[in-house]
């Protein structure tokens, strides 16, 4: 049961990776449209610029639970290059259930700032007048893949017989940054 829960948010989060990159697709393909459009006929599409920002917020909200599920995102490792066996579990799951806490507090004020825009019914002051709720969905759907991942990875971390260690080819990664 724990194993499928934890396999269901991989797959969502791997959902998620490749929705983002469709998405960084869709505004490749409206910039360059704007650019040609631009050049051929000295005219514009009017939303490139409204839109691809919309495009970049989803894609990166999207792509958050995907990253941290492939060890992607930033760590200072230094702390779990010292810690060895049981110290650098405990360390493993409280950095992972610090995540979900902030990812948690993340997903409610995000559902919050999307809620205020379907209750006010807001619109982009652009001209052309997007309902913000469409754009504002992502940001609350995204921050709770990530929770769902942090919390996937800490089941995942306390599951593990064997107390995570970073491959050799991190620590040399590690070593050289810190320059040893």
């Amino acid at each position: 049961m724990v194993k499928k829960l934890i396999g269901t948010c991989d797959t969502l989060s791997r959902a998620g990776g490749v929705l983002s990159g469709i998405l960084t697709v869709g505004a490749l393909i409206l910039i360059l449209g704007e650019i040609l459009v631009r050049t051929l006929f000295h005219g514009t599409l009017y939303i490139t610029e409204e839109y691809s920002g919309y495009l970049m917020a989803a894609l990166t909200f999207f792509a958050l639970s995907f990253t941290l599920k492939e060890k992607a995102h930033i760590r200072m490792v230094f702390l779990f290059s010292v810690l060895k066996g049981r110290a650098r579990k405990i360390l493993e799951v409280y950095a992972y259930l610090v995540g979900a806490l902030f990812s948690a507090i993340l997903t409610w004020t995000t559902f919050l700032f999307f809620w205020d825009s379907v209750v006010h019914q807001s619109r982009s002051m652009q001209i052309s007048e997007t309902y913000l709720a469409i754009p504002q969905a992502v940001l609350p759907l995204g921050s709770a893949l990530l929770f769902l991942q942090f919390c996937a990875e800490a089941i995942r971390t306390l599951l593990s017989p064997v107390p995570p260690t970073a491959s050799s080819k991190e620590e040399k990664i590690e070593a050289a940054s810190l320059g040893r």
